[in-house]
């Protein structure tokens, strides 16, 4: 189950990301005004700017997956400053994920999983999935989201829930 709760709805909802790109770019070029001043925007002096939010959700799905299955996740140098970067990262993260089976997950449940911030600290997968990395991951996609809609960009709770997998 801690397959399904991840890697599945990760690559789907960086691939909504994605598609906020894709809007932010058009409303960038429709205004005439420079896509860069939308990837170093931020909510809060206090808060990363989009690039960083985006930077960090990729993590925090590669790393999941990773932590859960008991692999090493590709390293990313975080050194992106474009729109093209963003998107390959995104792409990057989205191809990682396509690497994982959901037979990888086997024993994920109960598997102790820790991070360099818990000093030592360990929680069972299934914990880690429902309090940090789902929270977390969600997070930053909706502060990526809320960066792009408070400047202005066209986008929606469609845009950000992407397709959904009716029975008919």
């Amino acid at each position: 189950m801690l397959y399904e709760m991840t890697v599945p709805q990760f690559s789907k909802v960086l691939g909504n990301l994605l598609g906020f790109l894709d809007k932010a770019a058009q409303f960038a070029d429709h205004k005439k005004f420079d896509i860069d001043i939308l990837l170093h925007s931020r909510l809060s002096p206090d808060q990363f700017h989009f690039i960083k939010q985006v930077q960090i959700a990729c993590d925090v799905a590669k790393f999941a997956a990773a932590r859960l299955t008991g692999a090493t996740a590709p390293k990313n140098e975080d050194n992106e400053k474009t729109l093209a970067d963003i998107r390959a990262r995104i792409e990057f993260t989205i191809k990682y994920l396509s690497t994982v089976s959901a037979k990888d997950f086997a024993g994920a449940e109960s598997k102790a999983v820790t991070t360099a911030q818990w000093d030592g600290k360990t929680m069972k997968g299934s914990d880690f999935v429902i309090q940090a990395a789902l929270p977390n991951f969600y997070f930053h996609i909706t502060t990526a989201y809320a960066i792009l809609r408070h400047n202005g960009v066209d986008l929606g709770k469609k845009d950000f829930l992407g397709n959904l997998s009716f029975n008919k």
